[in-house]
């Protein structure tokens, strides 16, 4: 006897579907970014991006308790250079003035527990607001690397636990490595940004960090967001370069892209919820066109589900406090 296919039949109750449930996401695989600022105690909201603020050192401490209280013991940090400390080589990256690596420091002695990831890119430390060095309306590769690498060794001299390379130039992730090689850190991580698109939904980052472009725009180093088989490319360029970990940014409009590396690649896999659309979610649930935290855990599940090991999210600590209300009711 033959019977009729009925999958709704896995789908009857919510303990039912809990059991053959593919796919899930805890505070383990999130990634908090923190904005960071010159000064004690200053806590400033970005406005595009509501529920995220700019945090000085008494502040971005006191976020990092609360977080870990949550769970979420992962960070990935951004500073906000104050203009005056800005130049077209961004030399203040590995000054040991940098109120960024001091930070650094401060994170690991009070919260060793903590994995804190850098940014490595010269955007927040330049006067051209370019991740690379400015010269006659080009972006200077090797000649940035030099830049890079210094400030990659002074943030794993800092104690960051993993560096996070967001500059696209050709070849910097080797050269990273063999710096942090030849002198003594190779514990230090290398997250790549490996497929970082040339993408409109960066705009509120930016704003955070007062690092647009000045001139010109960043297509000549970020990738095209109609290229799938360069992601390939540049992920085996990286893995072979000594990089530890793959990320694909943006994420939402990219899953495609963080499926075709998860499956090029046995690296871990990291997709960046970008402040676009964190803010459009905000946006759109602001007006009560859409219930926000149902789109939220949508949007981090499909990531997962395209086979990121790890997502970097604005929504890291709402999603965590979400998490421990719930447990808290059971």
């Amino acid at each position: 006897m033959t019977f009729p296919e009925r999958p709704r039949r896995n789908r009857q109750s919510a303990a039912v579907r809990s059991m053959v449930q593919e796919t899930s996401i805890s505070v383990k695989q999130l990634v908090m970014p923190l904005f960071l600022l010159p000064g004690e105690s200053t806590r400033n909201e970005v406005a595009s991006m509501p529920g995220i603020f700019r945090y000085g050192e008494k502040a971005m401490l006191q976020q990092i308790e609360q977080a870990l209280q949550l769970g979420l013991d992962k960070f990935i940090l951004f500073p906000a250079v104050e203009n005056d400390k800005k130049n077209s080589l961004g030399t203040y990256s590995y000054s040991s003035e940098n109120f960024y690596l001091d930070y650094i420091r401060k994170i690991k002695a009070r919260f060793p527990e903590a994995v804190v990831i850098t940014d490595v890119a010269l955007d927040p430390y330049s006067s051209d607001g370019h991740d690379g060095i400015l010269k006659d309306g080009q972006i200077l590769n090797d000649e940035t690397i030099e830049v890079l690498v210094k400030m990659s060794l002074a943030q794993a001299a800092a104690g960051a636990d993993i560096l996070g390379p967001s500059d696209m130039m050709d070849g910097r992730v080797g050269a990273i490595r063999q710096a942090l090689e030849e002198n003594g850190f190779s514990h230090t991580g290398i997250m790549s940004y490996t497929a970082k698109y040339a993408s409109a939904f960066y705009g509120p980052f930016r704003d955070a960090l007062d690092s647009a472009p000045k001139s010109g725009d960043k297509k000549t180093y970020q990738m095209d967001p109609a290229n799938a088989r360069e992601a390939l490319r540049e992920a085996a360029l990286d893995e072979a370069e000594g990089a530890d970990y793959l990320m694909v940014k943006p994420a939402l409009s990219y899953l495609d892209i963080i499926q075709t590396l998860r499956n090029f690649s046995t690296l871990p896999i990291v997709a960046y919820n970008v402040s676009g659309e964190y803010a459009m979610v905000k946006a759109a649930a602001s007006k009560g066109w859409i219930d926000g935290e149902k789109v939220r855990d949508e949007m981090l599940l499909s990531m997962r589900r395209a086979g990121a090991d790890i997502v970097i999210t604005y929504f890291a600590l709402e999603f965590a406090e979400a998490q421990n209300r719930l447990a808290s009711q059971r």
